[in-house]
């Protein structure tokens, strides 16, 4: 796979538009986008205003970086894009929606989330494994949340309906600054003096 270190631009973050039962899953997101707004990196999401969604968003902006959303119309209202951040899309249908997501991010972070995060990340992974793309994509893997998907590829894997090469497609990390790591992010940069000290 093609590095694309000193080439990240924007990341795509796949993760809940709910806030799922742990606030830490909550201050985890925000702390992530300050990160990525650390190494220089803007962010692309699904432009909805709370959860998991709306944290990542206000960490990037809290960090220095830009936010562009994208969201279809038939979900405006039930994920809050009256209360989303950054530049916001509307768009016709999901499908529009994760093709643009896709076409605007030069890799894919996916935090805590539920049928659509899973939808997102599967369908990455699977233009990736017949060449449609050639984008890194990283689970971030914060306390565990990930582990029963990991070990479920894993079991495919062992079941011989993905190969060793496939499941690499799909890496994880604990940590936030690991996650950026393997997404190519470029070294990280100092905040400004102001957010440094807030």
């Amino acid at each position: 796979m093609k590095t694309l270190v000193g080439k990240c631009e924007r990341i795509a973050v796949f993760c809940g538009a709910r806030p799922g039962v742990r606030q830490d899953h909550v201050d985890f997101a925000h702390g992530f986008g300050r990160a990525l707004a650390g190494r220089g990196l803007d962010l692309v999401y699904g432009a909805g205003g709370v959860g998991v969604m709306g944290a990542v968003a206000d960490g990037v902006l809290e960090g220095g970086g830009a936010v562009t959303g994208i969201v279809p119309r038939s979900l405006h209202e039930r994920e809050r894009a009256d209360r989303a951040r950054g530049a916001i899309f509307v768009v016709r249908s999901m499908h529009e929606r994760k093709a643009l997501m896709y076409r605007l991010s030069s890799g894919f972070a996916v935090l805590p989330g539920g049928i659509g995060t899973l939808d997102e990340l599967m369908e990455v992974a699977t233009w990736n494994q017949l060449s449609l793309m050639e984008k890194p994509i990283v689970v971030v893997n914060h306390a565990g949340f990930y582990d029963p998907m990991l070990a479920m590829l894993d079991h495919l894997v062992a079941e011989g309906f993905l190969t060793a090469a496939e499941r690499r497609l799909i890496r994880s990390a604990d940590t936030a600054e690991e996650a950026l790591d393997l997404l190519g992010a470029p070294a990280r940069t100092p905040l400004h003096p102001v957010l440094a000290s807030a």
